[in-house]
């Protein structure tokens, strides 16, 4: 991606950080009733209903500027930044300074191309941070037609120490919007100044610009070399209209309004991460909201609201996605994942039962469904779905390894075992040494009472890997504890207890293993923290809490005994 100087690229957007730390901060001191409740709104960024409650405050108190700024905040999230326009007027009427309602008002004008008035605001004292003012300034002029004082404007923040490949890089998008493609291969091949290190985004402008000084084979190698094979639609039809001699279109800036949306998406995919997701979407939002039709835009509000956990509006994000972009594929199964997180996944199976339906040559799609059907433990249509995306691997490589771990699960978990075994087997070749591998098929062997020295051997490779992982760590325990060597057992079982301490498999675990050992008080401890835990958690099928009552009741002897299972090793130890 383009590299910036952190601190410098933060600083250059401080002001807004500012601005909303200021409302957080000042919230106590407007009075209760709605504020209250869309404070709490805020605080779970359910932007609809603290916009709701913010408008209902205003209606008490419209010259309160904490209200008004919280409100334009609501606003943003939800997306609504037409709303927003009044709400940031009526705010720096008041004689306020507030960095968002700026941006809104500054962003609205160039959405309705009054590029000399956007400007005006600016030359009047407008402060935004010297990043986006200087590089909103620069498409300003474009804007205005001139391309000498907007050139001007770009080399003025390329000249900012840590700024400097943004600057450039807008450049090159901006002379590419005006067909001076020889220039923007110039910036961006690193001929002018230095090589760019680009984004995603970048590189498709850059291959569009090769494209259209008819260089596609260095366009194709371009992307070869950033992106390899890895599987994108939208990378794959370009590839493909180039390599039938087509000429890619310059898509990605194609007027000045275009290339602010550009500032503000490129701001917030630099800032993700290093920001708080509410500072990251204002940017992002105020970008879709100047091109609609920016799929990348549109899929980054969606991924932050729902990491904030807002579904149903990264639902929305997802859907606005047409069905004839490449990118739709993609959308979907963003859109399937939120159901997801949502509770919704029968909704999520069918959403991606029809996209398999409608791009049945997409091994991701499958492997998808494969998971979700999976987690939803209907294992016979998983299989299905991945022997679909396994019939469509072309060579092979160690990225294949989760389909067949997962089929291997589906297998597992229907007691075919010689099938699972196949599977796994399988991923260990594309992927040898991998502990997740290794400890499933290591338990599933411990559990199946089969290949235990291998199960073993398996498990502590797992566990030399990843050693802070308490289920593989349980796993090596209950290898030692299954083949007879209890006291070794101890050690490792307690580690996992610690690495997850209301985990009512592992507490169960610990419980047998204490008993092996003779130490039955703390076993029947353990066993009744494992039974709390299956209850508090709703996860009785996993602990079988009934199997945990009956060694409470007549211990694990006993219960043995009933279900003819081999007993205990004599331990010499005892309470």
């Amino acid at each position: 991606m383009i590299r910036f100087r952190r601190l410098a690229l933060i600083a250059s957007a401080s002001a807004l950080a500012l601005s909303l730390a200021t409302a957080v901060r000042a919230e106590g001191e407007v009075a209760a009733g709605p504020y209250l409740a869309a404070r709490v709104a805020s605080g779970h960024s359910d932007y609809r209903e603290a916009a709701t409650y913010y408008t209902q405050a205003l209606a008490r108190d419209p010259s309160n500027p904490l209200l008004l700024e919280s409100a334009i905040l609501a606003q943003l999230g939800l997306g609504e930044i037409q709303r927003a326009v009044p709400v940031a007027t009526a705010l720096l009427a008041g004689g306020r300074e507030s960095q968002v309602a700026d941006l809104v008002l500054l962003v609205d004008l160039a959405k309705r191309g009054e590029f000399d008035a956007a400007l005006e605001r600016l030359e009047a004292g407008t402060t935004v941070g010297p990043l986006v003012e200087g590089l909103f300034r620069a498409w300003a002029e474009l804007g205005r037609g001139q391309m000498s004082e907007a050139q001007t404007a770009f080399d003025e923040v390329a000249a900012v120490q840590g700024l400097e490949l943004f600057g450039a890089y807008h450049k090159a998008l901006a002379l590419a919007s005006v067909g001076d493609f020889e220039g923007a291969d110039k910036i961006l091949s690193g001929d002018a100044a230095g090589p760019l290190s680009l984004t995603r985004r970048g590189v498709i402008a850059h291959a569009e610009v090769l494209s259209q000084l008819e260089r596609n084979p260095a366009a194709l190698e371009l992307i070869d070399k950033a992106f390899g094979n890895e599987p994108d639609p939208t990378l794959e039809a370009m590839r493909a209209q180039m390599e039938a001699g087509e000429m890619l279109p310059f898509t990605v800036v194609t007027s000045p309004a275009d290339g602010m949306a550009e500032l503000f998406h490129s701001l917030a995919g630099a800032l993700s991460g290093e920001a708080t997701d509410v500072f990251t979407l204002v940017y992002a939002r105020l970008g879709e909201y100047l091109r609609p039709d920016h799929v990348d835009a549109i899929l980054l509000v969606a991924a932050l609201l729902e990491s904030q956990n807002q579904y149903d509006l990264a639902n929305v994000s997802y859907n606005r996605i047409p069905r004839d972009d490449p990118a739709y594929p993609v959308a979907e199964l963003g859109r399937a994942e939120a159901l997801i997180a949502a509770d919704r996944m029968d909704a999520a199976i069918e959403a991606l039962q029809q996209l398999a339906k409608s791009y049945p040559d997409q091994e991701v799609i499958w492997a998808n469904l494969g998971d979700v059907l999976r987690r939803a433990e209907r294992f016979e249509e998983a299989i299905v779905a991945y022997d679909a995306a396994i019939a469509l691997f072309g060579e092979e490589n160690a990225g294949q390894w989760p389909v067949y771990y997962a089929r291997g699960i589906c297998h597992e978990r229907q007691k075919r075992y010689d099938a699972a075994e196949t599977d796994m087997r399988k991923a260990l070749e594309l992927q040898p040494d991998q502990p997740q591998i290794l400890n499933y098929l290591g338990y599933s062997f411990l559990e199946q009472g089969r290949n235990l020295d291998e199960a073993l051997a398996m498990i502590e490779t797992a566990v030399a890997a990843r050693p802070e992982d308490g289920y593989i760590v349980d796993s090596l325990a209950w290898g030692y504890y299954r083949l007879g060597r209890y006291e070794e057992a101890v050690a490792p079982m307690e580690r996992a207890v610690e690495l997850m301490p209301v985990d009512a498999v592992v507490n169960d675990h610990l419980g047998d293993v204490y008993w092996a050992v003779g130490r039955k008080r703390e076993a029947e401890f353990q066993w009744s923290r494992a039974l709390s835990f299956a209850t508090d958690s709703d996860s009785s099928s996993d602990a079988d809490a009934d199997r945990i009552r009956r060694k409470l009741e007549i211990g694990l002897d006993a219960v043995l005994a009933v279900e003819g299972a081999a007993p205990l090793a004599v331990s010499q130890n005892a309470d």
